[in-house]
């Protein structure tokens, strides 16, 4: 009687989840059930550094491996008991100090190691306006201030995207109507995270806000961005893809020790604003270039003035284009910075790249950042290995 009870109550929660299913996909809401699957299903709240392998994805080729020189300073670098606690506390995967272009200290827990290839999460934002800058340099793209329909003719129907501006997707002032929440199983973030066509679901929206005039962080213009890059690259080549042009211009130029991954959409797509996979030490490149205004060891892959624009403020004191800054803490810094708190700082004044990569951050307040916290413990390495205030 009772293994007959079982039976039935099996069967109805199989009748009521197919009907679920069914409900979701017949209205529109198939992704629900992908983002099901790559979270809950396996033990995570929400996207996580490790999901390349639940996803498609694109290989960005390496070539000749440039490895970073030891800084003489790094066998004396050790870490300080305050940020030892603080990356516990954090489930920090890496933690690296690049000095004078010099590996100085790298630290590496949980399950990881310094091959390990991780999420960089919207880390990856900055990384597609640097190919920006080099596409306009090569002619594929008019230039910041060219209107976006000019690339996005879907759009031209609608009276406020036909006033926005290539640039404006990258200082996150484009009006684009948005809601960038990443918990919620109904906010659009994460139906974009989880679409089978990126492309065709934000051109199926619409902006709200005069462009130009209203900052908002936003991975849906960081898409679009990629979109424009993308269309640009295939009037040249109809074979070329996002990954390969930041192979070419950047991956192998920087000597990234390892092949990257980048995860795309159902058919093919890069998803721009998130989501290139490599290690702390390859992360660290792209700090370094930013730090040089584009140039790498003697060769200019980035357009100075442009990487200059890159981490000036615009509309906001914050934000430049697709650079977090942070002026006013001392010393002043600029970051790339991720979902879970990805992050590579940039401390000018130092000569020095701070990576901290992780599986959360601060899970009781996870609006709270540890920057500065991060960069003033990576001075305090670096003074006590150099001798300068001893220990």
């Amino acid at each position: 009687m009772i293994a007959r009870g079982l039976r039935w109550l099996l069967l109805a929660f199989v009748g009521v989840a197919g009907l679920v299913t069914a409900g979701l996909l017949a209205t529109g809401n198939g992704f629900f059930l992908t983002a099901l699957s790559r979270t809950y299903l396996v033990g995570e709240p929400t996207a996580n550094i490790n999901d390349h392998r639940r996803f498609a994805t694109r290989t960005i080729d390496a070539g000749e491996p440039q490895p970073w020189p030891m800084h003489p300073d790094a066998p004396r670098a050790e870490m300080t008991p305050a940020l030892d606690a603080l990356l516990d506390q954090q489930r920090a995967a890496a933690f690296l100090i690049v000095k004078d272009g010099q590996l100085l200290f790298e630290d590496y827990r949980l399950q990881y190691a310094a091959d390990s290839r991780t999420n960089s999460f919207s880390m990856a934002k900055t990384v597609v306006t640097m190919l920006l800058g080099i596409a306009i340099d090569e002619g594929l793209i008019e230039g910041l201030e060219q209107p976006l329909v000019d690339w996005l003719p879907e759009l031209a129907n609608d009276p406020l995207a036909a006033t926005a501006t290539v640039g404006s997707l990258s200082t996150m002032t484009s009006g684009y109507d948005w809601d960038e929440r990443y918990y919620s199983p109904f906010s659009p973030t994460v139906e974009l995270y989880y679409s089978n066509d990126v492309t065709g679901f934000l051109l199926s929206r619409s902006f709200a806000h005069e462009p130009g005039e209203f900052f908002y962080y936003s991975s849906a213009s960081t898409q679009l961005l990629a979109t424009v890059l993308t269309r640009a690259l295939k009037k040249r080549d109809a074979t070329a893809t996002l990954s390969g042009y930041l192979s070419e211009k950047l991956w192998q130029p920087l000597g990234m020790n390892a092949a990257g991954l980048w995860h795309t959409d159902g058919i093919g797509m890069e998803l721009g604003y998130c989501c290139i996979n490599t290690n702390a030490r390859n992360f660290a490149k792209f700090g370094q270039l930013l730090l040089h205004a584009g140039n790498w060891q003697g060769t200019q892959l980035i357009p100075s003035e442009f990487v200059v624009r890159m981490v000036t403020p615009g509309e906001q004191s914050y934000y430049g284009y697709s650079t977090w800054l942070s002026y006013d803490e001392s010393p002043p810094f600029f970051a790339m910075r991720g979902h879970l708190g990805q992050y590579v700082i940039v401390v000018p004044s130092a000569k020095m790249i701070v990576v901290r990569l992780g599986e959360e951050r601060d899970r009781e307040n996870p609006l709270s950042l540890k920057l500065p916290i991060y960069v003033r413990e990576a001075l305090a390495i670096s003074a006590a290995a150099s001798g300068v205030g001893g220990r």
